[in-house]
């Protein structure tokens, strides 16, 4: 299937002129498409299939400095001048390849690094941060549980404090990069029931008694996702991040961070969709004329459009608020909302467009269709955040 894009329907032309970027956020972008381009995109579909982005994936991502965007120099990243707003033209341009798993693995230290380098020691963050930013290892962010998914103050992995070790016992779920990462920030309960009691680990997966389970799912194939089993494991002291029995707050702001992220992703992932129906739309031809040319068509790419501007007027305004050094939690919740019910109405409508040919393996629409769910579930499901908004609004 060959889709060419062009006029005012392409990735590029349907996002707004945004006042809050200069040409520093530009020439990123620039930078970050030509090593998509180049390093990413002619694999994307290959990887996917395998299940895994190559080692050396990383290593180039890490030497390109994309790993490093946003974090501090003295352990190998780079941030002067950085902001949100280039975060998030990081995520629009990996959100163009149409393959959130290809993302998901390159990226997913961005859960399991802030927290150390927020509340971890300066021992821990010179060991872990550099060769995580180098591309060299992985670290994952193990919360969910079988029974503990957005309710994290159920969790029920227990750590005990034993002379210079604690002893961690109990399983991790869902958790992304948990085959392929060398260590987990590991949400476990360190004391009582409730949020006062859960700590943040440092946990070592390829210490003895970790055991791990490949998952195999609908979407994000290239991002591996695994069960972990703890089994007595044995975690020095001093790879505690943060202090004990407070390791809930450092959880929460971790959210807030992964929800404008994946808002942005999202967004941007709804643009891809429109720029292939668009394209589809022009070129196709029913009943004697271009499929575009039918009203229920154009009213189907209209509406994609006008999802995709509002998301994307309040995706900039949460951001700039973010920037102030607000803390919009309400906002950041119904942002993630709307950002994956935009993706999912347009991932609908642009499937429907292509008709036969979106249901076919390889495209760019029919991956992000089957990444729909990841993105409305992961970082914090959307019933779940309407009720944190509403509660953080006072009702």
């Amino acid at each position: 299937m060959s889709i060419r894009p062009s006029g005012a329907l392409t990735f590029d032309a349907l996002r707004p002129p945004s006042p809050f970027m200069s040409e520093t956020h530009q020439s990123w972008r620039e930078s970050v498409r030509k090593f998509v381009e180049r390093e990413l995109m002619p694999n994307v579909a290959a990887w996917d299939e395998a299940g895994y982005v190559p080692r050396e994936v990383f290593l180039k991502a890490g030497a390109f400095g994309l790993l490093g965007a946003g974090y501090p120099e003295e352990f190998g990243g780079w941030r002067d001048g950085y902001d949100r707003f280039h975060g998030i033209v990081t995520s629009e341009e990996l959100a163009r390849m149409g393959a959130g798993g290809v993302s998901a693995a390159l990226m997913v230290h961005g859960i399991g690094l802030p927290p150390i380098l927020a509340i971890g020691s300066a021992e821990m963050k010179q060991r872990i941060a550099p060769p995580v930013l180098r591309g060299e290892v992985q670290i994952s962010l193990a919360i969910t549980e079988p029974d503990a998914g957005s309710d994290v103050a159920a969790i029920t992995t227990r750590a005990e404090r034993r002379g210079e070790h604690y002893i961690v016992n109990g399983s991790k779920l869902y958790i992304t990069g948990g085959m392929t990462s060398r260590y987990a920030t590991t949400a476990v309960r360190t004391g009582g029931s409730g949020a006062g009691g859960i700590s943040l680990l440092l946990i070592d997966l390829e210490a003895k008694g970790v055991a791990r389970t490949v998952l195999k799912k609908q979407g994000w194939w290239a991002s591996d996702t695994a069960a972990i089993y703890f089994d007595n494991v044995a975690v020095p002291a001093a790879d505690l991040i943060g202090a004990e029995n407070q390791g809930f707050a450092g959880i929460v702001h971790n959210f807030n961070g992964e929800r404008l992220g994946m808002a942005s992703g999202a967004i941007a992932s709804a643009r891809v969709c429109i720029e292939e129906a668009a394209a589809w739309a022009q070129q196709r031809k029913t009943f004697g004329k271009r499929l575009a040319d039918h009203q229920v068509i154009r009213h189907k790419i209209a509406e994609m459009v006008q999802r995709v501007n509002a998301a994307t007027a309040y995706l900039e305004h949460c951001a700039w608020r973010v920037t102030q050094g607000e803390t919009p939690v309400a906002d950041l919740c119904l942002l993630k909302v709307q950002a994956t019910e935009t993706l999912e109405f347009c991932a609908r409508e642009a499937t429907q467009i292509l008709g036969g040919a979106g249901f076919m393996r390889g495209g760019r629409v029919e991956r992000i269709y089957r990444e729909v769910r990841v993105n409305a579930i992961g970082g914090g499901s959307e019933e779940i955040m309407r009720d944190l908004a509403a509660r953080q609004l006072g009702l």
